[in-house]
């Protein structure tokens, strides 16, 4: 690769890249597309899926379609008026209400933390590395994701190099690249030391036992107790909450995902007296949009303001 491909690389994120090419894949081997498109062929693809994809993994085909072209010097098909017309016709009849992930509530993570604790004592007791590197690493996982409301990608992106601890403090937390990031300044994230639960603590303990000094912060541990050289899959992240939760006694463990750590946090934060603003500098949003997807609220139907009123009245 020579200097110009590797700046060209650099310039998307590697899970973009990925799911790019996995639109490719699927619209070349699993429906049987040629490239380059045609305009009515894009469309009959898109129709192919209707119902089937959601509205935004049909958008993200097209964006990937789009890509591919522009980089091959082809004219971009998914601009056409055809396909514009055919998506905006599958909007219109297979709307779909956006899922959203579970989110993970303070007294689950403590539940899960007391059953990770207790088998970190359990395995250095029998000697067993490999089960005391996978609790000490899902622990710090865990109380990082949740206490700084990362994303799961970005969990999995996180390197040692770009983390500070500050003693007595807390510790801060470096991205090149962050969702958003058009002009990729990065982005620092402060998270603090705290008297229970702390994701500071839990983070030193488990590099310190893994003995990391660089490269992924988060990465597989064999059976045998090897780690691996790299960081976890993002698509790795939510088989590996469910089966924690699983094993640690979660109610309904396939509710939640990746997204769920960021989601409790942002709950927890608002039932806490955190105004919206403090939140958004917080977890980084740049609109109250995407802030107000992740809340939570604490009485989502309204009973409590309404019966208060009526009290009021009488």
């Amino acid at each position: 690769m020579n200097t110009i491909d590797n700046y060209i690389h650099a310039a998307t994120r590697d899970n973009t890249r990925q799911s790019y090419q996995s639109a490719i894949r699927h619209f070349e081997t699993e429906w049987g597309g040629f490239l380059p498109a045609t305009a009515n062929s894009v469309a009959k693809y898109l129709v192919d899926y209707a119902g089937l994809l959601s509205i935004n993994t049909l958008k993200q085909r097209l964006a990937a379609l789009a890509q591919w072209h522009i980089e091959q010097g082809f004219p971009d098909p998914t601009k056409t008026p055809i396909v514009r017309k055919v998506i905006k016709g599958i909007q219109t009849l297979h709307p779909a209400q956006e899922k959203r992930a579970k989110p993970f509530q303070i007294e689950q993570l403590k539940q899960v933390i007391l059953w990770l604790e207790q088998g970190i004592a359990s395995s250095r007791q029998n000697g067993n590395i490999a089960d005391e590197l996978r609790y000490t690493r899902d622990k710090s996982l865990l109380l990082l994701g949740f206490w700084r409301g990362f994303r799961g990608d970005e969990l999995t992106r996180l390197n040692v190099e770009h983390v500070e601890v500050v003693p007595n403090g807390g510790m801060v937390c470096y991205f090149p690249q962050t969702k958003g990031d058009r002009q990729l300044k990065g982005s620092s994230f402060k998270t603090p030391m705290l008297s229970q639960l702390c994701p500071v603590t839990a983070y030193v303990e488990w590099i310190e036992l893994a003995q990391l000094t660089s490269g992924s912060v988060f990465r597989s541990v064999s059976k045998s107790g090897k780690l691996g050289s790299n960081g976890l899959h993002p698509d790795s992240l939510i088989p590996l909450l469910r089966t924690l939760f699983t094993n640690a006694g979660i109610a309904s463990p396939m509710q939640y995902s990746g997204h769920s750590l960021r989601r409790g946090f942002a709950s927890w934060a608002t039932s806490n007296g955190w105004d919206l603003k403090m939140l958004m500098e917080y977890v980084g949003w740049k609109n109250i949009h995407s802030a107000m997807r992740y809340i939570e609220s604490a009485d989502p139907f309204a009973q409590h303001r309404i019966e208060a009123m009526l009290i009021i009245e009488k």
